[in-house]
């Protein structure tokens, strides 16, 4: 008897990356996944959890850092402890990915996992569901399957997805070939590609057979692959923590992109999926102004409880942490970012540049704020 696909579908949950350039709202201790940045009153890995939720149901692994495990699950009290996966330091996405592939196979290597990062804004979430669901179709036929968005602008931060020829897969009438994947391209060349309606935005997220994952990553990352598969093979046995310890440490740092997308693309092992949804992965201040229009009435964007705000011919964002009351007069497109031991003050055209600040930060070894 042959199970249905989306009985094998297991959700996985990256919450990683500090978020430099929402500092100093989003620091190492207190990620962009764990903040409300919409609005909404959920948290970033809420929502991410409850998209989810309809289509793997109680099937789903966080991988987070292990100073995050108070937080997460404060915010996901319904997850057990075989499906939560501590990373003791950061190790890029191949590392944790991989792991919880290598430690779903282990558990059962039919298993078709979807990975889907935790500080990502998508709607509506039907629209994202019915493509995950023809992800997982495809996924079934032996495919490593990426949802590409559509773009709306010719960003230049994103890599390009290039749709190559339709899938005939039942189930997934929109899945097609991808041709190649494509570094962060300069403005003309973006244009060009959004005027073409060829390529689509690489948001990461890949659904596919756990063992294939796999298979690629032992053929481009042997030494992560051989690593992982160690892990795992402790992961649910008491001597979980002293293998991590020992072998965590000395893993390659990839992206999941380098090590299996891009590879398994040349391999024609890769399909994908338009999506069609709205995505914004919430890179800077000014993106909070596009999830948070500002009322026509003030043309400012305010995000935190109990904000005080005045503002007189003045337009921007201004996210609080504090009950100081913040007066703007005659200025535009302004970010201020107020929290009790650091304050934040750009536009939103340099939003892009706060990383940098956090960088000279971190050198001159004022890390009691990052």
């Amino acid at each position: 008897m042959t199970i249905d696909p989306l009985q094998r579908f297991y959700g996985v949950i990256p919450a990683g990356g500090v978020g430099t350039r929402l500092w100093p709202l989003s620091r190492a201790a207190a990620p962009k996944f764990l903040h409300d940045l919409t609005g909404s009153g959920s948290t970033l890995i809420r929502a991410t959890f409850e998209r989810l939720t309809p289509l793997a149901g109680g099937r789903m692994l966080v991988v987070t850092g292990r100073a995050h495990r108070q937080a997460v699950l404060a915010q996901l009290p319904e997850l057990g402890d075989d499906q939560l996966v501590l990373e003791s330091e950061p190790k890029d996405s191949a590392a944790a990915i991989g792991l919880a592939a290598a430690i779903l196979h282990r558990r059962d290597p039919d298993t078709i996992m979807g990975s889907f990062a935790a500080d990502q804004v998508i709607g509506p979430v039907d629209v994202f569901q019915d493509a995950v669901r023809e992800a997982i179709h495809t996924a079934a036929t032996g495919k490593i399957v990426t949802i590409g968005i559509r773009p709306t602008l010719p960003s230049t931060g994103f890599g390009y997805i290039r749709q190559g020829e339709p899938l005939a897969v039942p189930g997934a009438p929109s899945a097609t070939d991808v041709a190649e994947f494509v570094e962060k391209p300069s403005e003309e060349v973006a244009r060009s590609y959004v005027a073409s309606g060829d390529y689509l935005w690489n948001a990461g997220m890949f659904v596919a057979p756990v063992a294939l994952m796999l298979e690629h990553l032992g053929r481009t990352e042997p030494q992560l692959h051989a690593g992982l598969l160690e892990i795992a093979a402790a992961w649910d046995s008491p001597d979980r923590d002293d293998v991590v310890d020992r072998i965590w440490p000395t893993l390659p740092k990839t992206a999941i992109d380098y090590a299996v997308a891009e590879p398994a693309a040349a391999a024609g092992d890769v399909a994908m999926i338009p999506g069609t949804f709205t995505w914004d992965d919430v890179g800077d201040f000014a993106a909070i102004g596009r999830l948070n229009p500002a009322t026509e009435s003030s043309h400012i964007t305010v995000l935190g409880e109990g904000a005080r705000v005045y503002a007189d011919q003045a337009s921007g964002v201004v996210v609080s942490d504090t009950k100081r009351v913040i007066a703007l007069i005659g200025i535009d497109n302004v970010v201020i970012v107020d929290t009790p031991d650091a304050l934040l003050v750009t536009t939103q055209e340099h939003a892009q540049s706060v990383k940098k600040a956090v960088e000279s930060l971190k050198a001159s070894g004022d890390v009691d704020v990052l």
